[in-house]
């Protein structure tokens, strides 16, 4: 990706395709050129926690909601040290920020940060299209002498796709940190970083659980090195059929039958390391208003989303695997995609979703609570 810093308000823009469709715009943040797979959101707030996901690397987020920046960007809603989406897309940035904890605008963090976006598309089509067609692999453009669109075209379509991109080490943590608990600690887990949220470990300090966050490419070993009372798989980037190692870590986990939960990538990793396989979505689900069902209680909940690829389960039977009988716990009600796992025989659950809801609604943050029941039943 190749950028420049200077000012964009009226320097065109164009955003093309894989399958050749095109559109025109002006830029918005850096100028210059990237790609990725273009997929979109469905949030109408929390475009900070969206740019800041590790989970979006290598991909260009259409926001459907059509006004964006309005709130600014402040230094307390990032979700980790950089924005990681390769691309952003927008129909009518706001002029001016306006909100009392925002200290920049949206498009100064995108060029400060060398994002490439473009503003002033119809959106609404855009989004029609990928739903109709699928995710795709997309390019931005922008700048005063722009190449032909066949040139363009030709670019995006030697890009890499994200079936079969194992991405997860790009994004995790290189060394081990500690978040410490809130209050009286209670509990020590060893979370996997595969992209993780900052919000998450943070949901956990809040239940006093002192969270040792370790690299994707940690082994078992250094997971019992830190004496876990839990096991946490993140959410994460690519492909998961490409994630092997971590598959074999929580293997280890699972025959050692300590307390363990995964979210989104963590909850594909479940599914593979069950036996289970995976698959790409046609645009997959993000945004943060999905229905999901928690077959468990009956509960629907309003939940926040950003995944591609899906386990593929038996929704209505009870699975044998290696470690124990498995089904089906959470299912979205939009397209009846798998949404979690339960083990029956040993203390191991995942959603694929976000509980810790950032941006987002909270109704699934008593997943977290589930987790320290587990810990807490085999502790006694």
């Amino acid at each position: 990706m190749t950028t420049s810093t200077r000012g964009t308000a009226k320097v065109p823009a164009v955003l093309v395709l894989e399958d050749g469709r095109s559109f025109r715009g002006r830029a918005y943040g850096a100028v210059g050129e990237t790609f990725g797979e273009a997929v979109f959101s469905t949030g109408m707030t929390g475009y900070q926690e969206t740019l800041t996901d590790p989970s979006y690397h290598r991909q260009v987020v259409v926001m459907t909601a059509p006004h964006i920046g309005n709130t600014g960007v402040n230094d307390e809603d990032p979700e980790s040290q950089r924005i990681w989406v390769s691309g952003f897309v927008v129909r009518d940035p706001a002029r001016i920020p306006s909100n009392w904890r925002s200290v920049r605008s949206l498009d100064d963090e995108l060029v400060a940060q060398r994002v490439v976006g473009i503003s002033g598309i119809d959106t609404r089509a855009l989004t029609r299209h990928l739903r109709e067609r699928g995710a795709m692999r997309v390019g931005i453009f922008s700048g005063e002498a722009l190449p032909d669109e066949g040139t363009m075209l030709a670019k995006v379509r030697q890009t890499p796709e994200m079936q079969g991109a194992d991405l997860s080490a790009e994004v995790a943590t290189k060394e081990p940190y500690v978040v410490p608990a809130i209050g009286t600690k209670k509990f020590t887990v060893a979370a996997i970083d595969l992209g993780i949220k900052g919000m998450t470990p943070h949901r956990m300090a809040e239940r006093g659980i002192e969270v040792h966050v370790l690299p994707a490419t940690a082994t078992a070993e250094d997971v019992y090195a830190v004496g876990p009372d839990g096991v946490f798989f993140s959410n994460g980037p690519g492909d998961p059929s490409t994630a092997d190692h971590p598959v074999s870590v929580m293997r280890s986990v699972l025959e050692r039958r300590t307390p363990l939960f995964g979210i989104c990538f963590g909850n594909q990793i479940l599914g593979r390391a069950l036996g289970f396989g995976t698959y790409k979505l046609k645009y997959g689900h993000r945004g943060i208003n999905q229905p999901v069902q928690d077959r468990t209680t009956g509960k629907v909940e309003v939940t926040a989303h950003n995944h591609g690829f899906a386990v593929d389960a038996p929704l209505d039977s009870v699975s044998d695997t290696p470690y124990g009988r498995a089904e089906v716990s959470h299912v979205c009600l939009n397209d009846n995609v798998v949404e979690g796992l339960h083990l029956l025989d040993q203390p191991a659950f995942s959603v694929q979703y976000h509980p810790e809801a950032a941006a987002g609604p909270h109704d699934a943050a008593y997943l977290f609570d589930r987790f320290v029941s587990l810990m807490e039943g085999q502790r006694a």
